[in-house]
């Protein structure tokens, strides 16, 4: 879930994400947050995350971007992902 499109990210936190998602060859899915007000309020409050983006593998959260940044910069996101969607 993030601010815009992955070709037309609405806010540099969805664009860091994109990008740290395609930088590690991942395949992904996205839902603009700004096109529904309701989907975006109640999102916040089923995750009890405030922010977007939001990351979610098999609708688990992940985290969102200083989570997913800190992933990739130790080098797991990629794997963190693979073993989300084996389990």
């Amino acid at each position: 879930f993030m601010k815009g499109t992955p070709d037309a990210p609405r806010c540099g936190f969805s664009r860091k994400v994109v990008d740290a998602l395609q930088s590690n060859n991942l395949s992904f899915g996205t839902f603009d947050i700004l096109s529904d007000e309701d989907v975006r309020q109640g999102l916040k409050e089923l995750s009890n995350w405030p922010t977007f983006p939001q990351l979610y593998v098999k609708g688990e959260l992940m985290g969102g971007c200083d989570i997913v940044l800190q992933m990739q910069a130790e080098g797991e996101l990629a794997e963190a992902i693979q073993s989300s969607l084996e389990a």
